[in-house]
């Protein structure tokens, strides 16, 4: 599912004009697995596999593989529907610099649930 992550997220004109003023590499953890995600002016124009333990982002987003399964379907159930949710109820963790995060609230959620449209369930 993360394969089609990039695709989701740049074909959303909506999120793409939310995320206007966003450039930064964020890190998205799933399960163990950490990707970095390379963010220009909205647009994901990189998404590849962390090779060294010293490459992070700004902030890091982590779950397990099968929280982001269960958020990433078209109707997730409850606690795995919003960011939010999954924080509060422990499914996931943020840490870094939430400042950007915080700054483009909207466009986050919207970015990390973009792959919900892809997926055949």
């Amino acid at each position: 599912m993360i394969k089609t992550f990039q695709a989701a997220a740049n074909s959303n004109a909506t999120l793409l004009r939310r995320g206007h003023q966003v450039t930064c590499k964020i890190l998205i953890g799933v399960g163990s697995k950490d990707f970095i995600v390379s963010l220009e002016k909205g647009y994901v124009k990189n998404l590849r596999l962390r090779t060294l333990p010293l490459e992070s982002g700004i902030f890091a987003i982590r779950a397990d593989d099968r929280i982001w399964v269960e958020h990433w379907q078209e109707f997730p159930k409850r606690n795995y529907h919003d960011l939010f949710s999954m924080l509060s109820s422990g499914l996931a963790t943020i840490d870094g610099d939430l400042t950007i995060f915080m700054r483009n609230l909207i466009y986050f959620k919207m970015l990390l649930a973009a792959p919900r449209n892809r997926i055949g369930v």
